[in-house]
């Protein structure tokens, strides 16, 4: 890594100059098979024809316009994005925390709006309250950005350093897939309840469908609206467009990124029902918001994961590596776990290595003699892969024949 780049993510030394499907080639020509696929941003690989035909055809035409306007693609691809997953209204931002950031806003707002008076809650309730309703109730072990309130918003403490206080009041979490909880978790403070359907940072941890949709009645009757973290999930990660759509408990507001625009960056927070006349001009912006590279970038992705040959090969796929890593029957694995292709598997200490990072490494260290293998981690004992939902069945033996002459 460069000296002069300041390494805040720990970054490995190894310098990328190409890719193209699921693979990626660095400076010295060396290969690695991606199952990280930019953290589940390139959703549709690398070099995909259709996007950078996308991207070139747009450049061409116009980059960057302010938000005093709009633009045609971005009016066409908002037009696409609403119609195909029932939402009323979108705003756009450039990452997953800016996405839950305007979230966490159009909550608090709402919360305002319903205990002043101003408009009627989930619970049908429309009066003036002596009591705040602010309090946005997440989930232990989720991740919901780095900004400081989607840090508070985050419920696990490791990301709660003394160094970045004071941190902003009004979050409190709850364990997920715990019913007792549910019972004393909201009550008229709670303005939002927000949970992850797949907590990807957390360790790739399932929700239960009807949890899910418990834990939704029990805020939307406590007055509170519900909003699904999308940012990993969202964009057919799961092998459905949306992941809550799967669960069942139909949020109010959603907020996506990640593999929105397949590596251009981007987020979007979409809304509706009681939520979609919350925000006002002037209550949310940022400046590169809706570019118009970006949206068309997001076009060809939606127009691309929407086939359902790309659905089907998700979940095949995700399908396909969880039973084969299980079939192994390694010691040091302890549980495979996952949706579509958004995969943790907990590993125990060898005689090789002790964490999953160690592991990590050696994957991109197989470059050395061979082809390597990018991967992630999820925590200290969890490894886990988010490769391209377009990723081949090739490509997946090559990688897991990598993983496994390193797992034994």
């Amino acid at each position: 890594m460069e000296k002069n780049v300041v390494n805040n993510f720990g970054s490995f030394d190894i310098t990328f100059e190409k890719g193209q499907g699921s693979t990626l080639s660095d400076v010295n020509g060396k290969k690695y098979i991606d199952f990280v696929s930019g953290i589940g941003v390139n959703c549709l690989g690398h070099n995909h024809p259709e996007l950078v035909k996308a991207l070139q055809n747009q450049v061409a035409k116009q980059i960057h316009i302010s938000n005093y306007y709009v633009s045609d693609i971005g009016l066409k691809y908002a037009k696409n994005l609403l119609e195909t997953t029932g939402y009323d209204k979108v705003y756009f931002g450039n990452s997953g925390a800016e996405a839950n950031e305007a979230a966490i806003k159009l909550a608090r707002k709402y919360g305002y709006l319903v205990s002043t008076g101003k408009m009627a809650s989930t619970n049908g309730t429309c009066a003036v309250s002596d009591k705040k309703r602010n309090v946005i109730v997440t989930l232990e072990k989720s991740f919901h950005g780095r900004t400081i309130a989607t840090l508070c918003a985050t419920g696990q403490d490791k990301f709660h350093p003394d160094c970045f206080a004071p941190y902003p009041e009004g979050f409190r979490t709850i364990k997920a897939n715990d019913y007792d909880c549910l019972k004393t978790a909201f009550d008229e403070t709670v303005c939002a309840f927000m949970l992850e359907c797949v907590q990807g940072e957390g360790g790739v941890n399932l929700v239960d469908a009807d949890w899910a949709k418990a834990a939704a009645e029990a805020a939307r009757k406590a007055g509170a609206i519900v909003i699904a973290d999308e940012v990993q999930t969202g964009t057919a990660r799961t092998g459905s467009l949306l992941a809550s759509t799967e669960l069942g408990f139909d949020p109010e507001v959603v907020t996506l990124a990640k593999g929105i625009a397949g590596g251009v960056p981007m987020g979007a927070c979409i809304y509706k029902g009681i939520a979609k006349d919350v925000f006002v001009a002037g209550d949310h912006q940022s400046t590169f918001a809706g570019n118009p590279l970006a949206v068309a970038a997001a076009e060809t992705v939606l127009n691309n994961i929407k086939e359902k040959e790309v659905l089907e090969n998700v979940s095949k796929m995700g399908e396909y590596i969880r039973n084969t890593v299980r079939s192994w029957n390694l010691r040091c694995i302890k549980e495979v776990r996952g949706k579509g292709l958004m995969i943790g598997i907990d590993i125990e200490e060898t005689s090789k290595f002790a964490t999953a990072g160690e592991v990590q490494k050696m994957c991109l260290a197989a470059a050395e003699k061979g082809t390597g293998l990018c991967i992630s981690t999820a925590g200290v004992k969890t490894l886990r892969f988010l490769p391209p939902l377009v990723i081949t069945k090739e490509e997946v033996d090559t990688g897991l024949e990598i993983l496994k002459s390193i797992l034994s």
